[in-house]
């Protein structure tokens, strides 16, 4: 009897336990639907209340508790101060430690770590060691996540203001500069593939209503990541200098001179610094020979011999990298690079290697401005009047605004550079003086083709 009662007792503490929780799971489902209401009006004061209610006791009934959270959170701690601000920030990074652990799956461990720094960023609550080590472990432990340009800024910048306060080396300096640059190029490299397949589309005016949206996203983004690598590479400043890297590799050369990823970084890193002159840059590449020779090693014996005025041999091994090189981005790298050792020389030559970097990859936005760069450069060549030469600044600021819309993340430089060259072009006044409105002027130079007059 006594066991009955027991097991009648259980069952009922049993009913009554699921009788409750299913009172509450209505409770929360009820004040869901408020908070989430008011939340998309955003009227987060309002949903405060209910959301919390709904965090508090069923965190895991819907993704809208971390998602309208953070953002019923921000408004707090902006519209706060002192010791309520400090509590508004603390349940915010508890909200996004929670996120992770509720639904693991949409909280992506990187997107959680760079949320905590960013907060704590932006309200003066961290120093560059924690930067470093937090975002550090997000960069390391879920790289595919991590795509916050702020965050990729301040993962480096954090890192080269300790080396400068002695206590980071160099070297890690430059491995962490060459890991973010690398990140920001492949970020990059997708967002301008998404406007390569859509520009061609916004020209005929067939995109859909979706697709503005993804072009528009993807340009606004890859300009964001423009940005932030010209940042970079400011931070990173006279660290980089010849005086700074040259003494670096060549302590650093015997014990590194097996890895091929140091070598290959170290002679990358001399050229586009112009260090090329340095005994150590001729080591450098001779190593990287022996242990890959590839298409980039021909690009780099090509320049040796290049320095040493072996022309007819530097284009055959410039030509050769560029028939081994089977990836297409790779391939329109080596051109570009081509491209600018012949700039201050051959300028048609210059431009041919250009053109086969954007044959390679159409979205090189580099390609188009240095094509620019060149036709501008050419203006004194490129006509007998004055109207004829300053014509040819119409063509270069074409090719540069071309450079801003192929690839978004030069496009500040490539704006200022194209109304650098429209303002050198014929004048209206010069147009109707010229009686030359609407009117085609032909190039007898190297640079060839023609360029139409605005009209008046």
């Amino acid at each position: 009897m006594k066991k009955k009662l027991y097991f009648t007792a259980l069952l009922l503490i049993g009913i009554i336990g699921v009788s409750n929780a299913q009172a509450q799971n209505q409770e929360c489902m009820t004040n869901l639907s408020i908070y989430v209401e008011h939340a998309k009006v955003k009227n987060y004061d309002a949903a405060y209340t209910p959301w919390k209610m709904v965090y508090d006791n069923c965190p895991d009934i819907n993704w809208a508790n971390f998602a309208y959270g953070e953002r019923i959170l921000k408004s707090k701690v902006k519209k706060s101060s002192g010791a309520e601000k400090e509590g508004f920030i603390n349940d915010l990074l508890s909200l996004y430690d929670n996120s992770g652990k509720y639904f693991p799956k949409k909280a992506k461990k990187a997107e959680v770590i760079i949320d905590k720094v960013l907060l704590k960023y932006n309200n003066k609550m961290i120093q560059n060691d924690e930067i470093y080590q937090m975002l550090g472990q997000a960069f390391k432990e879920d790289l595919a996540n991590f795509k916050n340009p702020k965050a990729l800024y301040l993962y480096f910048s954090s890192l080269v203001d300790l080396h400068n306060a002695g206590k980071k080396d160099l070297q890690e300096v430059f491995d962490v500069y060459d890991e973010v640059t690398e990140k920001i190029e492949a970020e990059n490299v997708k967002l301008t593939d998404i406007i390569t397949k859509l520009l061609p589309k916004e020209e005929e005016g067939t995109l859909t209503s979706k697709e503005k949206k993804r072009l528009s996203s993807a340009t606004t983004n890859s300009e964001s990541f423009g940005k932030i690598a010209g940042s970079i590479d400011s931070k990173l400043g006279a660290l980089a200098d010849c005086g700074n890297l040259i003494p670096l590799y060549q302590k650093s050369f015997d014990a590194k001179k097996g890895d091929v990823t140091w070598v290959k970084r170290a002679v990358g890193r001399m050229f586009s610094k112009e260090c090329t002159e340095d005994p150590l840059f001729v080591k450098l590449v001779e190593a990287q020979n022996a242990l890959d020779p590839s298409a980039d090693t021909y690009f780099y014996l090509g320049l040796l011999k290049q320095k040493a005025r072996d022309n007819k041999g530097a284009l055959a091994d410039f030509n050769k990298a560029l028939e081994l090189e089977t990836d297409s981005r790779k391939k329109s790298k080596i051109a570009y690079k081509v491209a600018t050792i012949y700039r201050r020389g051959s300028k048609s030559t210059a431009r041919n290697y250009a053109q086969k970097a954007i044959n390679a990859n159409s979205s090189n936005g580099r390609a188009y401005l240095l094509i620019a760069s060149l036709y501008a450069g050419s203006a004194n060549q490129c006509g007998t009047t004055t109207f004829e030469k300053r014509a040819i600044y119409w063509k270069a600021a074409e090719m540069a605004r071309k450079a801003g819309r192929v690839d978004p993340s030069i496009s500040g430089r490539a704006n200022k550079s194209a109304a650098s060259y429209a303002a050198k072009a014929p004048t209206k006044e010069m147009i109707f003086t010229a009686g030359m409105a609407g009117k085609t002027v032909s190039f007898k130079c190297w640079v060839g083709g023609s360029v139409k007059v605005p009209n008046l």
